[in-house]
């Protein structure tokens, strides 16, 4: 069976790899945020199993036509091995990576297949990591953005699928998993807090002063 037009439209590997170092450097240049997602379609070796390559095949290409309907065409899309797929996404912190996939883990579990007149459900998993773009938190490879989005995924899997995870590109390995909304929430509080303390020495206030009356 040959590739379906679907899959054609993705970059390989290889392709995707190079375009995510590439993507990943000039975002370092210009301090820009950039994010990845892997996203994986649950259960499908057992799908494959159940109800053969072809429906299968059709399950992946439903997927691929979805990421394509939820990204712009400003982010890059590829097939990596075990049919999962990689979303970068360049100039999207962790806000809108987690819009992101909530709206794709919503859209899957409304969709419907049909196999030999059974009805298939099919939900995904997502693992997705981020480069924030700023100076003192910025990840120094672009491997660890890969690594954390594999990391994510294979906890979101691990627990049950159907869900997301996010991992720190500079906390990989060990072990801490969030939901994507909570790191947002998280790095919108520190940006906040950022942005009063650079407000308060634009003021010539010092946040200290009342501690030292």
């Amino acid at each position: 069976m040959t590739q379906n037009d679907a899959d054609k439209s993705l970059f390989s590997l290889a392709q995707i790899q190079h375009l995510m170092r590439v993507e990943f450097n000039r975002a370092q240049r210009y301090g820009y945020a950039i994010s990845c997602l892997m996203i994986a379609v649950d259960r499908l070796g057992h799908l494959r199993d159940m109800y053969g390559y072809d429906s299968k095949e059709e399950i992946v290409d439903t997927m691929i036509r979805l990421l394509k309907s939820e990204t712009r065409s400003s982010d890059f899309l590829g097939r990596m091995a075990d049919d999962r797929l990689l979303a970068v996404v360049p100039h999207t912190d962790a806000t809108g990576i987690d819009v992101m996939s909530a709206r794709l883990l919503d859209a899957a579990r409304q969709l419907e297949f049909i196999s030999e007149g059974r009805q298939i459900r099919v939900t995904l998993s997502l693992g997705g990591a981020h480069d924030p773009g700023s100076t003192a938190e910025r990840t120094l490879f672009f491997d660890a953005l890969l690594e954390g989005a594999d990391e994510g995924l294979e906890e979101a899997v691990a627990a049950g699928g159907n869900r997301s995870g996010f991992v720190r590109p500079d906390r990989v390995g060990y072990g801490e998993v969030h939901p994507l909304a909570a790191i947002a929430a998280e790095e919108g509080t520190r940006n906040a807090d950022s942005e009063v303390l650079e407000q308060r020495r634009i003021d010539g206030s010092d946040p200290s002063d009342a501690r030292q009356g």
